[in-house]
Protein backbone atom coordinates (compact mmCIF):
# COMPACT_ATOMS: atom_id res chain seq x y z
CA UNK A 1 0.00 0.00 0.00
CA UNK A 2 0.78 3.61 -0.20
CA UNK A 3 -0.23 6.85 2.11
CA UNK A 4 -2.19 9.34 1.92
CA UNK A 5 -2.25 12.44 3.98
CA UNK A 6 -4.16 15.36 2.04
CA UNK A 7 -7.51 15.74 -0.27
CA UNK A 8 -6.03 14.52 -3.76
CA UNK A 9 -8.81 12.49 -4.98
CA UNK A 10 -6.72 12.02 -8.27
CA UNK A 11 -4.27 10.21 -5.78
CA UNK A 12 -6.68 7.04 -5.32
CA UNK A 13 -6.90 6.60 -9.14
CA UNK A 14 -3.70 6.85 -9.97
CA UNK A 15 -2.27 4.32 -7.03
CA UNK A 16 -5.05 2.26 -8.13
CA UNK A 17 -4.06 2.43 -11.60
CA UNK A 18 -0.49 1.46 -11.11
CA UNK A 19 -1.32 -1.77 -9.41
CA UNK A 20 -1.60 -0.62 -5.47
CA UNK A 21 -3.51 -3.06 -3.17
CA UNK A 22 -4.58 -0.02 -0.82
CA UNK A 23 -4.01 3.26 0.57
CA UNK A 24 -3.12 4.55 4.17
CA UNK A 25 -5.49 6.84 4.93
CA UNK A 26 -3.82 8.98 7.84
CA UNK A 27 -6.34 11.03 10.18
CA UNK A 28 -3.81 10.89 12.60
CA UNK A 29 -1.30 13.58 11.79
CA UNK A 30 -2.92 14.93 8.84
CA UNK A 31 -6.63 17.50 9.33
CA UNK A 32 -9.71 16.13 7.30
CA UNK A 33 -13.12 17.52 7.73
CA UNK A 34 -15.82 14.83 8.58
CA UNK A 35 -17.42 15.87 5.14
CA UNK A 36 -14.15 15.53 3.61
CA UNK A 37 -13.54 11.63 4.58
CA UNK A 38 -16.80 10.89 3.82
CA UNK A 39 -16.65 12.24 -0.04
CA UNK A 40 -12.79 11.02 -0.42
CA UNK A 41 -13.98 7.71 0.39
CA UNK A 42 -16.18 7.63 -2.21
CA UNK A 43 -13.45 7.84 -4.76
CA UNK A 44 -11.74 4.66 -3.17
CA UNK A 45 -15.29 2.84 -4.56
CA UNK A 46 -14.87 4.26 -7.69
CA UNK A 47 -11.13 3.47 -8.24
CA UNK A 48 -11.80 0.40 -6.50
CA UNK A 49 -9.29 0.38 -4.47
CA UNK A 50 -9.10 -0.84 -0.34
CA UNK A 51 -9.00 2.45 2.57
CA UNK A 52 -7.28 1.46 5.33
CA UNK A 53 -8.29 4.55 7.64
CA UNK A 54 -6.42 5.71 10.38
CA UNK A 55 -8.83 7.57 12.94
CA UNK A 56 -7.94 10.54 14.93
CA UNK A 57 -10.09 9.35 17.67
CA UNK A 58 -11.13 6.08 19.50
CA UNK A 59 -14.92 6.71 20.24
CA UNK A 60 -17.03 4.10 19.67
CA UNK A 61 -19.49 5.64 17.30
CA UNK A 62 -16.83 7.64 15.01
CA UNK A 63 -14.95 4.54 14.35
CA UNK A 64 -17.13 2.77 12.71
CA UNK A 65 -18.90 5.55 11.21
CA UNK A 66 -15.66 5.42 9.07
CA UNK A 67 -17.02 1.78 8.03
CA UNK A 68 -20.36 3.15 7.45
CA UNK A 69 -18.66 5.60 4.94
CA UNK A 70 -16.83 3.29 3.13
CA UNK A 71 -13.62 2.53 4.91
CA UNK A 72 -11.91 -1.20 4.11
CA UNK A 73 -10.40 -0.88 7.66
CA UNK A 74 -9.04 0.85 10.53
CA UNK A 75 -5.51 0.99 11.44
CA UNK A 76 -5.30 2.11 15.12
CA UNK A 77 -1.67 3.93 16.54
CA UNK A 78 -0.67 3.23 20.14
CA UNK A 79 -2.39 -0.13 20.93
CA UNK A 80 -0.26 -1.83 24.16
CA UNK A 81 -2.73 -4.00 25.84
CA UNK A 82 -4.93 -6.84 24.89
CA UNK A 83 -7.35 -4.55 27.03
CA UNK A 84 -7.09 -2.43 24.89
CA UNK A 85 -7.28 -4.34 21.44
CA UNK A 86 -10.70 -6.29 22.84
CA UNK A 87 -11.83 -2.69 23.56
CA UNK A 88 -11.92 -1.82 19.35
CA UNK A 89 -13.07 -5.13 18.75
CA UNK A 90 -15.93 -4.36 20.30
CA UNK A 91 -16.25 -1.32 18.63
CA UNK A 92 -15.86 -2.25 15.04
CA UNK A 93 -17.38 -5.87 14.92
CA UNK A 94 -20.78 -6.63 15.25
CA UNK A 95 -21.78 -9.56 17.10
CA UNK A 96 -20.62 -12.23 17.89
CA UNK A 97 -17.73 -11.06 17.45
CA UNK A 98 -18.06 -7.47 18.74
CA UNK A 99 -20.62 -4.80 19.63
CA UNK A 100 -20.75 -2.57 17.11
CA UNK A 101 -24.00 -0.65 16.21
CA UNK A 102 -26.05 -1.58 13.19
CA UNK A 103 -27.36 1.12 10.80
CA UNK A 104 -27.21 -0.11 7.10
CA UNK A 105 -28.07 2.80 5.40
CA UNK A 106 -24.23 3.66 4.20
CA UNK A 107 -22.04 3.47 1.82
CA UNK A 108 -20.82 0.39 2.98
CA UNK A 109 -24.02 -1.46 2.91
CA UNK A 110 -24.88 0.27 -0.74
CA UNK A 111 -26.99 2.13 1.13
CA UNK A 112 -28.97 -0.40 2.06
CA UNK A 113 -30.56 -1.08 -1.69
CA UNK A 114 -31.66 -4.64 -1.95
CA UNK A 115 -29.54 -5.43 1.61
CA UNK A 116 -30.34 -7.72 3.66
CA UNK A 117 -29.72 -6.95 7.48
CA UNK A 118 -28.19 -10.40 8.02
CA UNK A 119 -25.71 -10.58 5.08
CA UNK A 120 -24.68 -7.01 5.54
CA UNK A 121 -23.83 -7.78 9.03
CA UNK A 122 -21.94 -11.17 8.10
CA UNK A 123 -20.21 -9.30 5.10
CA UNK A 124 -19.32 -6.36 7.25
CA UNK A 125 -17.51 -8.39 10.00
CA UNK A 126 -15.62 -10.76 7.07
CA UNK A 127 -14.78 -7.94 4.37
CA UNK A 128 -13.68 -5.13 7.01
CA UNK A 129 -10.24 -5.30 9.05
CA UNK A 130 -8.66 -4.62 12.20
CA UNK A 131 -4.89 -3.90 11.99
CA UNK A 132 -3.75 -2.17 15.05
CA UNK A 133 -0.28 -0.39 15.70
CA UNK A 134 2.76 -2.20 17.87
CA UNK A 135 4.47 0.98 18.80
CA UNK A 136 5.47 0.81 22.40
CA UNK A 137 7.78 -1.72 24.11
CA UNK A 138 4.35 -2.82 26.15
CA UNK A 139 3.15 -3.91 22.85
CA UNK A 140 5.97 -6.16 21.66
CA UNK A 141 5.65 -8.05 25.39
CA UNK A 142 2.03 -8.34 24.77
CA UNK A 143 2.22 -8.93 20.82
CA UNK A 144 1.43 -12.68 21.15
CA UNK A 145 -1.78 -12.14 23.31
CA UNK A 146 -2.68 -9.41 21.06
CA UNK A 147 -2.60 -11.76 18.17
CA UNK A 148 -4.82 -14.25 19.52
CA UNK A 149 -7.60 -11.75 20.01
CA UNK A 150 -10.90 -12.74 18.06
CA UNK A 151 -11.33 -9.33 15.26
CA UNK A 152 -7.87 -8.09 15.29
CA UNK A 153 -6.62 -8.58 12.04
CA UNK A 154 -3.18 -7.49 11.79
CA UNK A 155 -0.56 -6.26 13.48
CA UNK A 156 1.22 -2.97 12.36
CA UNK A 157 4.57 -1.96 13.56
CA UNK A 158 5.65 2.16 13.83
CA UNK A 159 9.10 2.00 13.71
CA UNK A 160 9.19 5.70 14.09
CA UNK A 161 7.69 5.61 17.89
CA UNK A 162 9.11 2.70 18.52
CA UNK A 163 12.54 3.34 17.86
CA UNK A 164 11.97 6.38 19.94
CA UNK A 165 10.96 4.44 23.15
CA UNK A 166 13.53 2.63 23.08
CA UNK A 167 16.07 5.34 22.71
CA UNK A 168 14.57 6.65 25.49
CA UNK A 169 13.48 3.79 27.58
CA UNK A 170 17.07 2.28 27.27
CA UNK A 171 15.12 -0.77 25.96
CA UNK A 172 18.52 -2.56 25.24
CA UNK A 173 16.91 -3.90 21.73
CA UNK A 174 16.16 -3.00 18.36
CA UNK A 175 13.34 -2.61 16.38
CA UNK A 176 13.98 -5.15 13.99
CA UNK A 177 14.21 -7.14 16.63
CA UNK A 178 10.54 -6.72 17.74
CA UNK A 179 9.66 -7.24 14.56
CA UNK A 180 10.51 -10.40 14.71
CA UNK A 181 8.53 -11.34 17.59
CA UNK A 182 5.43 -9.78 16.09
CA UNK A 183 6.12 -11.55 13.27
CA UNK A 184 6.47 -15.01 15.35
CA UNK A 185 3.13 -13.92 17.02
CA UNK A 186 1.43 -13.44 13.68
CA UNK A 187 2.26 -16.27 12.48
CA UNK A 188 1.16 -18.71 15.59
CA UNK A 189 -2.47 -17.21 15.33
CA UNK A 190 -2.47 -16.85 11.52
CA UNK A 191 -2.80 -13.02 11.42
CA UNK A 192 -1.22 -10.57 9.29
CA UNK A 193 1.70 -8.05 9.98
CA UNK A 194 3.49 -5.38 8.47
CA UNK A 195 5.11 -1.73 8.82
CA UNK A 196 6.66 1.26 6.39
CA UNK A 197 9.37 0.56 4.45
CA UNK A 198 11.09 2.97 2.53
CA UNK A 199 13.21 1.60 0.11
CA UNK A 200 13.28 -1.40 -1.90
CA UNK A 201 15.47 -2.93 0.12
CA UNK A 202 14.17 -2.91 3.28
CA UNK A 203 10.97 -3.72 1.45
CA UNK A 204 12.59 -7.29 0.45
CA UNK A 205 13.76 -8.15 3.17
CA UNK A 206 10.63 -7.36 5.27
CA UNK A 207 8.25 -9.40 3.07
CA UNK A 208 11.21 -12.53 3.82
CA UNK A 209 9.97 -12.06 7.55
CA UNK A 210 6.49 -12.68 6.53
CA UNK A 211 5.21 -8.56 6.70
CA UNK A 212 2.20 -8.47 4.48
CA UNK A 213 1.03 -5.16 5.03
CA UNK A 214 4.04 -2.98 3.83
CA UNK A 215 3.50 0.71 3.02
CA UNK A 216 5.92 2.56 0.69
CA UNK A 217 5.44 5.66 -0.98
CA UNK A 218 2.70 8.20 -0.26
CA UNK A 219 1.76 11.96 -1.57
CA UNK A 220 4.43 13.91 1.16
CA UNK A 221 7.26 11.78 -0.12
CA UNK A 222 6.37 12.06 -3.85
CA UNK A 223 5.82 16.02 -3.61
CA UNK A 224 8.95 16.21 -1.80
CA UNK A 225 10.98 14.22 -4.27
CA UNK A 226 9.26 15.66 -7.14
CA UNK A 227 9.52 19.52 -5.56
CA UNK A 228 13.77 18.33 -4.65
CA UNK A 229 14.36 16.75 -8.00
CA UNK A 230 12.98 20.04 -10.47
CA UNK A 231 14.74 22.29 -8.11
CA UNK A 232 18.18 20.46 -9.18
CA UNK A 233 17.16 20.88 -12.41
CA UNK A 234 16.85 24.86 -12.22
CA UNK A 235 20.09 24.62 -10.16
CA UNK A 236 21.67 22.13 -13.39
CA UNK A 237 20.26 24.72 -15.64
CA UNK A 238 21.94 28.01 -14.38
CA UNK A 239 25.31 26.41 -13.20
CA UNK A 240 24.56 26.99 -9.05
Amino acid sequence: MCVLGHYVPSFIRHAAHYGFDCIWLDLEHRMFTDREVQAILAYFHLADIDCMLRPPTLEKSRLYRYLEDGATGLMIPHVSTPEKAKMLVDAVKFPPIGDRGLDGSGLDADYFVGSDVDEYVSAANRETFLVVQIETQEAVENAEEIASIEGVDGMFVGPGDLGMRYRREGAGRSVDEAMATVAKAAEKHGKVWGCPASSLERMKKLHGMGARLLAHGGDFEAMLNILKQSASHFDEMIGS
